[in-house]
């Protein structure tokens, strides 16, 4: 976290910098002069994450007025039209005060992947530069956000019957046993990874499948850390009073029609999408739907869904742990006012 003395140590550093490149510059000669040329500035970005339900959605609208943001989306189901409530997906109202990007971009019959979200987010970037303003990007989706500071996965498009059975096998068998199969075949890779993260897993095997060779074989040809400063922060809660927030989140979900969003996304080709049909709330709404839909049925259907949705921010905690440029703000100790101040005055004082 950055606190004030550490905002005044980023100041004090920038100012030594300065200092020295100017006594250098004096004592050279003019040959020594041409050729030399002083550091030049990267783009900078601001990326706001965290598990869902801590805040991400009202703090990035405030920090992306008092720098004239645009903001772009990184949650893998905001992207298609319908799932709203479901995806807690930002207001119409809210979208006008500040320009959003990466939201109903696919509708349910499409796919959408981490290297769709790649091109497309790094294109929003650009654009948002000639413009001239700055682009926040806010979500909870740790793989897309992972790809766009280290670039994308290498590797072939996804072939959806493959993908569908490995998808099979690992609701067959679970998860841990197919990391193990991943482990004999791709040793390296598989220690970058844990059996919890199912998607890279699947993601994985299915590569081996297509290709017959090891994930860990394929080299990402893009480096974007060479061309941009990721601000990044992840915020946070005691999980006590996060967990407490999820629940009464779902609660409010149902209660504005959450279950007839998914009905009608159903009648539009929802289970076709495995992507979208497995998503949180989502699957268990179907799964609902499918019962008698009993007294007993409701109370599996919540106490699912607020059992997936806990489950899914304590992934959230450990993959952000594994993300070193990110510094953790509690939200519990710090208001928003200060949290936004926090975010905005290393943003202003960073080189």
């Amino acid at each position: 976290m950055t606190g004030n003395a550490g905002m005044e140590s980023i100041l004090s550093t920038g100012s030594l910098m300065e200092i020295e490149w100017q006594t250098f510059w004096q004592k050279m000669t003019l040959p020594d002069k041409i050729q030399i040329s002083l550091p030049v500035s990267k783009k900078k970005i601001i990326i706001l994450s965290g598990p869902t339900g801590v805040g991400k959605t009202a703090l990035s609208l405030v920090v992306a007025k008092a720098i004239g943001g645009e903001i772009i989306s990184v949650d893998s189901m905001q992207v298609y039209q319908g799932m709203d409530i479901g995806t807690a997906k930002i207001p119409w109202k809210d979208r006008n005060e500040v320009p959003h990007h990466l939201l109903d971009v696919r509708s349910i019959g499409e796919t959408f992947n981490v290297v769709d979200f790649y091109n497309e987010a790094t294109r929003l970037i650009e654009e948002i530069y000639e413009r001239g303003h700055v682009p926040v990007v806010v979500g909870g989706t740790g793989f897309y956000i992972h790809a766009l500071i280290y670039g994308p996965p290498s590797g072939p498009a996804s072939n959806e019957e493959v993908r569908m059975g490995w998808e099979t096998e690992m609701q067959e068998k679970g998860s841990e046993a197919l990391f193990r199969k991943l482990e004999e075949i791709d040793p390296q890779y598989a220690q970058t990874i844990t059996q919890n993260d199912k998607h890279k897993i699947i993601r994985a095997l299915e590569i081996i499948s297509l290709t017959g060779k090891r994930v860990s074989q394929f080299i990402k040809q893009v480096n974007p850390l060479q061309k941009y400063d990721f601000r990044c922060w992840f915020l946070y809660l005691p999980k006590d009073v996060l967990y407490q927030r999820i629940e009464e989140r779902c609660d409010e979900m149902v209660a504005k029609g959450f279950l007839q969003e998914v009905e009608s996304l159903d009648k539009l080709g929802l289970r076709a999408n495995s992507s979208a049909s497995q998503a949180i709330g989502y699957r268990q709404c179907l799964e609902f739907l499918d019962s008698p839909r009993g007294e007993k049925d409701w109370e599996r259907f919540m106490m699912t869904f607020k059992q997936a949705s806990r489950k899914y921010a304590k992934r959230q905690f450990t993959w952000f742990r594994k993300e070193k440029f990110f510094r953790w703000l509690n939200r519990e100790e710090l208001s928003f006012e200060r949290a936004a101040e926090v975010i905005l005055q290393d943003f202003e004082l960073s080189p």
